[in-house]
């Protein structure tokens, strides 16, 4: 099958041969007869297989030219980066389209985004957040949208915006077209699709958790955290194909210590990206990743889902992910667009838990290579890596209430007192041994 085979308009199909893109993916091939009929869609498939495609072919396909200039497609993502890179692929799909397309997001100036809408638009991309927040203050038309695209739904409902999602959906036209696009299938995602969706067509592309053919998968099993940055730095030195690398750190403070540590051999060849990084910066850390300015960048799971690159050569998960889902969402960022990715993973003993969860999922179990024999073996410890020494406590055994004794001691005699009251008459006998009179005055 090739594009001409879907029955595109002339316009898409001159702007994929500028793109070079001739035959569709499993997704896209799969999906967009399912769109063009009408029907709502859930389309699953692992990330690098061209969902963006899948469904941006379609409704461009039945997009038709309109004086309200009021969007008429919605796509809502989760990341200000995903949000960014929807935006370029309609832009590019769109060169022979007289067609205007608008993306916001969150951390950025709201009214600047409301003047920008007043101009009117075809194509509106957002996050939930700003886009719930815009349309409540009546900066575009919610009544002209016939088509809304939710898409990376699973990492939206895992960032928290389960409110935002729901309170959007409430505010849309009933009479509209709903596609879902997720690279898992949890089940918020079938309870959101239950209560907004009209009988949706479920379409997979592979199931989910199956590991994506084109990655050659491999574990490294290491003692501790610093001999996995020095496993790290040696495997950058001395692999000559790692030519674009994406590490992946579990917080943005591992992430923010990884790039102090290996930015000073690489000047200017490192980047580092998470949420606490300004927009201008993430845009920037990927564009120079992009032009290979950047040999490695690392990210947290988060961002990354904005990442589209199709020359990652290697993607390496410095930790394990406690989330298996998001393992199959890391490996995708390599091998994509048909061609030959790597997976490497460092894992300790602490982390054996969480990857063999990965290779249920995956029913797949991931080759173990050994360390190179030049590896340097850290004995230094990090804080949570110390042994806990726990001292054996001693219970005291407390008497029952009426074997215990009474809470006060009887005094001496000496020291009771009481409140007897002694005439003048005997204090004076007790002191001269005798009894002392006054004398009347002569």
């Amino acid at each position: 099958m090739n594009f001409k085979d879907l029955n595109l308009n002339k316009y898409l199909l001159s702007a994929l041969a500028d793109l070079g893109y001739t035959t569709p993916t499993t997704i896209q091939g799969k999906v967009f007869s399912v769109v063009m009929s009408g029907a709502d869609v859930c389309g699953i498939a692992q990330t690098g297989t061209g969902k963006t495609l899948a469904y941006l072919l379609p409704l461009l396909n039945m997009w038709k030219y309109s004086k309200e200039k009021n969007p008429q497609i919605l796509v809502i993502v989760p990341t200000r980066e995903l949000v960014a890179q929807v935006v370029e692929a309609v832009k590019k799909l769109s060169t022979y389209l007289s067609l205007d397309v608008i993306g916001v997001y969150g951390g950025t100036n709201i009214n600047t985004q409301k003047l920008e809408l007043e101009n009117g638009l075809d194509v509106l991309v957002a996050t939930p957040g700003r886009l719930y927040d815009l349309a409540v203050a009546g900066a575009f038309k919610i009544k002209g949208i016939k088509k809304v695209v939710i898409d990376e739904v699973d990492e939206m409902l895992n960032l928290g915006f389960r409110p935002q999602l729901r309170n959007i959906l409430d505010l849309l036209p009933q009479a509209r077209q709903n596609l879902l696009f997720s690279a898992t299938l949890i089940e918020e995602v079938e309870e959101l699709m239950n209560a907004y969706f009209d009988n949706p067509v479920k379409i997979e592309a592979a199931p989910a958790g199956t590991p994506v053919e084109n990655i050659d998968q491999v574990v490294y099993e290491v003692p501790n955290f610093y001999t996995k940055v020095n496993l790290l730095k040696l495997l950058l030195a001395e692999d000559g194909t790692m030519t674009k690398v994406l590490v992946f750190a579990a917080t943005k403070k591992l992430a923010d210590d990884l790039f102090e540590q290996l930015e000073p051999s690489y000047p200017g060849a490192a980047g580092v990206i998470h949420s606490n990084k300004e927009q201008n910066h993430r845009f920037n850390t990927v564009k120079q990743f992009k032009e290979g300015t950047y040999k490695f960048i690392i990210a947290t799971d988060v961002v990354a889902r904005g990442i589209d690159i199709a020359e990652v050569t290697h993607v390496i998960n410095f930790d394990v992910p406690q989330v298996p889902e998001n393992y199959i969402h890391r490996i995708g960022r390599t091998g994509r667009a048909d061609k030959k990715g790597i997976s490497i993973t460092f894992v300790t003993e602490k982390e054996q838990e969480p990857r063999q969860a990965i290779e249920s999922l995956m029913n797949f179990k991931i080759p173990v290579t050994p360390l190179p024999a030049d590896l340097e073996i850290s004995s230094e410890l990090t804080e949570d890596e110390v042994p806990k020494v726990y001292m054996k406590e001693i219970q005291v055994k407390v008497p029952k209430k009426e074997q215990r004794g009474a809470s006060f001691h009887e005094r001496s005699a000496k020291n009771s007192k009481t409140n007897k009251k002694v005439s003048r008459r005997d204090q004076m006998k007790k002191k001269y041994g005798k009894p002392i009179t006054r004398r009347g005055k002569k």
